[in-house]
């Protein structure tokens, strides 16, 4: 019988990519974003870059705080939130409508379909002024901007869902006699969830850009006025405030549809959680 001891089972086990990758995406991200930080403050303090150029995170973040404890900052912010809501809800209800109608007509969505296109090929900033001059400089011209925006990809991803529809399904909802209203609302709707939902989770963030691109360009209120206004007084660290407030606003809408989808459509592999 052999004394020689085995080296290989008390060696620790290495580190690999592979134990790297398991951890929860959050907290890669969440690294990601540490690292991207510190190099961004790295070169400001290193090169001795000017705040009017292009201020350190801790400046802008520490400017965002102060800006957070004054009124002016919430005003503006509760109107893009507004005109960001209504536009998303009212290219939702459109989207998902019609979507629903083309993915079950085939032969109209053919027909439709190059207009469709065309409406979304055409810069959505040269039909700001329009808008401006047809509905004036209130929240009218920001809503209908952020919903076209947003209008698009809910669309899409409806049809899609539609077409996704498993036939026999079909086929066993018809042997049933079921009406063509059971069925849509039984069988067509819930199986398309997860892509209508997949699609809200891009029309939200495309609503809130529509709403910011509507208050620069004809806006007398809301952040992205108030983007303008601090860039015209050359306060960058204050933009910059503005911005991070935006993205926070953006995570925020966009966390909360992604939550509802993985709420609504636990059953579908496209809300599974991964490592997160």
């Amino acid at each position: 019988m052999s004394n020689q001891v085995d080296t290989d089972a008390i060696r620790p086990p290495a580190v690999t990519m592979s134990s790297t990758w398991s951890l929860p995406s959050w907290v890669l991200s969440f690294i990601l974003l540490i690292v991207f930080l510190a190099v961004w403050e790295g070169y400001v303090r290193i090169w001795d870059v000017s705040p009017f150029i292009l201020p350190s995170p801790s400046v802008a973040i520490f400017a965002w705080f102060e800006a957070m404890a004054t009124q002016r900052l919430w005003v503006h912010s509760w109107i893009t939130v507004e005109e960001t809501a209504l536009g998303f809800f009212f290219a939702t209800v459109t989207g998902v409508s019609l979507g629903m109608v083309l993915g079950s007509l085939p032969r109209l969505e053919k027909t439709l379909s190059p207009f469709i296109v065309a409406t979304q090929v055409v810069p959505k900033v040269a039909l700001v002024p329009l808008f401006v001059v047809w509905f004036g400089f209130g929240l009218t011209p920001k809503v209908i901007i952020a919903a076209v925006l947003a209008f698009f990809p809910i669309l899409v991803n409806t049809i899609l869902g539609v077409k996704s529809v498993d036939r026999g399904h079909q086929e066993v909802m018809t042997s049933l006699n079921a009406s063509r209203w059971q069925e849509l609302t039984q069988l067509i709707f819930p199986s398309s969830l997860p892509y209508i939902l997949s699609g809200m989770e891009m029309g939200v963030v495309m609503a809130i850009i529509g709403a910011v691109v509507g208050e620069y360009l004809g806006g007398n209120s809301g952040l992205g006025v108030l983007a303008v206004q601090e860039m015209n007084a050359f306060n960058t660290t204050a933009l910059f405030a503005v911005i991070i407030h935006l993205s926070v606003i953006g995570f925020v809408l966009f966390a909360a549809i992604v939550a509802i989808r993985r709420h609504a459509v636990g059953w579908h592999r496209s809300a599974g959680n991964g490592n997160g």
